[in-house]
């Protein structure tokens, strides 16, 4: 039986304007906007409007953001019953907010807690991500723990996107000699990217342990459909296993290709992604080419 999945993107789907539309045009979205202002302390609402593209690139801005705009887009859809759901790094708060893992207020408090540490662990060591592009995933592997071994700086496989484009991340250092070993390897591209830090590296650990503490004190509801966590990339209903996949998924990478391989292999034909921008539809359809992909902002 064909199914249908949701997914969620993560930070980097930003833009100015985001989430305008639903809070002019529904009552209910615009309630729920009010809260988010409420629960992160300022009016993020406004940034998301008419921020530049500045202020939306805080990481304590961008991801409660995104967050925001995802799941009040998911909620004020017609009835909707997910058969699977799957977010991107950040993303997948929203997922377990549209699997009813989650309440909205808070999943909110999480993003925002994750959000704050992760820009503490950024100041705390400068650190970065570059995307890797036209180079097996294996070769990729292998360069980062070669390059770790000889120079005894951090660099690591953080999001694997879909075939032939990896993200790495890791200690400027560390990224910049894996740079320069993944062009002599055949790839076509090695760029750093324009973030804050390492996310999904050993780097944010201090991030980890604060956001560990928050989730475990969190409740956690049995889930109304299987969330395909990034960690594990496969189908997750337990929702102690989710928690512990949630706290893993900050220094361990986001297995976007692989996770989409498991919703494809359990019954997945319709990716519908739920927020700002086009990204996991690009995604989704790299990966498998048979899906069908559409959006809802």
């Amino acid at each position: 039986m064909s199914k249908h999945a949701y997914v969620f993107p993560g930070q980097g789907s930003q833009f100015s304007g985001m989430g305008k539309n639903l809070y002019e045009q529904n009552e209910a979205a615009k309630a729920l906007f009010e809260k988010a202002n409420e629960i992160v302390g300022f009016r993020i609402s406004d940034i998301m409007f008419e921020g530049t593209d500045e202020q939306l690139k805080q990481t304590n801005v961008t991801q409660p953001a995104v967050f925001i705009h995802s799941v009040i887009a998911y909620l004020t859809m017609p009835s909707v019953v997910p058969d699977m759901v799957a977010g991107h790094s950040l993303g997948e708060f929203s997922a377990l907010v549209a699997n009813k893992t989650l309440s909205f207020e808070d999943a909110l408090r999480l993003v925002s807690i994750r959000a704050k540490a992760m820009q503490a662990a950024c100041e705390k060591q400068p650190s970065t991500m570059a995307a890797v592009l036209a180079l097996a995933d294996e070769k990729v592997e292998a360069i980062c723990a070669t390059v770790q071994t000889e120079t005894g700086e951090v660099v690591v496989p953080a999001n694997y996107n879909c075939p032939g484009q990896l993200v790495i991340s890791g200690s400027v250092k560390g990224i910049e000699v894996a740079c320069e070993k993944m062009k002599e390897a055949g790839a076509k591209r090695a760029l750093v990217l324009p973030v804050g830090g390492a996310f999904h590296s050993p780097l944010m650990e201090p991030a980890k342990i604060e956001l560990a503490a928050a989730i475990e004190a969190t409740t956690f509801n049995t889930p109304i459909c299987p969330v395909y966590q990034n960690v594990v990339a496969a189908a997750v209903n337990d929702p102690s296993q989710i928690k512990q996949n949630l706290i893993a998924q900050l220094t361990g990478a986001v297995r976007w290709t692989q996770t989409i391989q498991a919703m494809v292999a359990d019954g997945a034909t319709e990716f519908t992604e739920v927020g700002p921008g086009k990204v996991l539809q690009g995604l989704v359809q790299k990966v498998h080419k048979e899906a069908v992909v559409n959006g809802i902002q």
